[in-house]
């Protein structure tokens, strides 16, 4: 990235600073993105600086199109509301927003103690593994446990049925995996992009990326000479603060950006699990029955999913299960009566 270009980015994260400064209805929030829109201004004189000592012509500010938008959003919804869109614009110090002492499994130090620690972080992923891996299951089981209810009633060929849930399996378990591919590629290249900004700024403006983080923990409820006293220890050492600045300007763990090939595996894996299991009658035992038995094996799966899914909610596990149960069933019989009638009518 040119100078110009850095430069234009610290004039534009300035103005929304502002912006969110604005409307933010937190006096201690407000200040805070007020104070770091002094600071996005100090950093961009010390690049306008180094445009002049280049020879190279300083544009006329004005806001882009995109961050205007940005704007109009944050006016409308608050700043809460399109964090994600705020931070894509450099917008820093939005983990203020976050109400969990645990920032992206990384505990905020509230005393210059506590700095030493600040390295440490759970891998607080597993969970969120877990869970997306029994939604993707749930999504397969569902999905295609209506396809097949609603081939078996449209016809009595079990052949007819089975080619059709190999076929929903699999076109649903690769839309899933490139969906998420997609999606994690593209969070994870923002991410990257959005770190590498850090660094570059940390080599070159350390004092002012220091006051920054200074001004977020003030933001926290630390005195601002305790702050100060803490951003000097977190920059004594160039990778923990080029760390640090990313959990606590982006909401961003580097040790934790996902992979976008493990993604897409798991969610193939996850949506194909639950895709199979009303198929298993089908292939076991191809009869006339074979309808009834997967619309048990699929019942009995969609209970157990909702008692998992209860893990996350909080809710009663067995209400959950019954919950589950009757969602799945209630799209089952929806299904097969629609496939009957369409095969009524094609006749």
């Amino acid at each position: 990235m040119s100078l110009g270009e850095r430069w234009n980015e610290e004039r534009q994260a300035e103005w929304l600073y502002k912006v969110v400064a604005d409307v933010e209805p937190d006096p201690s929030l407000s200040n805070l993105f007020n104070n770091l829109a002094r600071a996005a201004a100090t950093q961009a004189a010390i690049i306008e600086t180094e445009l002049k000592r280049s020879h190279e012509s300083i544009p006329a500010f004005r806001p882009a199109l995109r961050t205007r938008v940005v704007a109009l959003l944050t006016r409308a919804l608050g700043p809460r509301r399109v964090r994600p869109a705020l931070a894509a614009m450099k917008v820093r110090g939005l983990s203020a927003y976050n109400p969990s002492p645990v920032i992206a499994g990384h505990p905020v130090p509230t005393t210059v103690d506590e700095i030493g620690a600040s390295h440490r972080h759970g891998r607080a992923g597993s969970a969120g593994n877990l869970r997306a891996a029994v939604f993707g299951a749930n999504d397969g089981l569902v999905s295609n446990t209506s396809l097949i209810m609603g081939m078996a009633g449209a016809t009595g060929d079990p052949q007819t049925v089975l080619i059709s849930g190999v076929a929903g399996l699999l076109a649903g378990a690769f839309s899933m995996a490139a969906g998420e591919y997609v999606s994690v590629r593209s969070q994870r290249e923002l991410y990257e992009h959005q770190i590498a900004q850090e660094k570059a700024e940390l080599e070159q403006y350390p004092e002012e990326e220091a006051e920054e983080l200074a001004l977020i923990y003030n933001a926290r409820g630390v005195p601002m000479e305790t702050a100060r006293e803490m951003g000097a220890v977190v920059f004594d050492d160039p990778e923990r603060a080029l760390r640090t600045l990313a959990i606590e300007e982006l909401g961003v763990n580097p040790d934790e950006l996902s992979s976008p090939l493990q993604a897409a595996t798991s969610s193939f894996v996850a949506f194909a699990i639950g895709a199979g299991i009303p198929l298993i009658p089908y292939l076991i035992a191809p009869g006339p029955d074979a309808v009834v038995l997967a619309a048990g094996t699929a019942a009995a799966a969609l209970f157990v999913v909702g008692v998992a899914m209860s893990l996350f909610s909080g809710k009663n596990a067995l209400l959950g299960g019954a919950r589950m149960l009757a969602i799945g069933l209630l799209a089952g019989f929806a299904t097969y009566a629609i496939g009957t009638a369409l095969g009524i009518g094609l006749q």
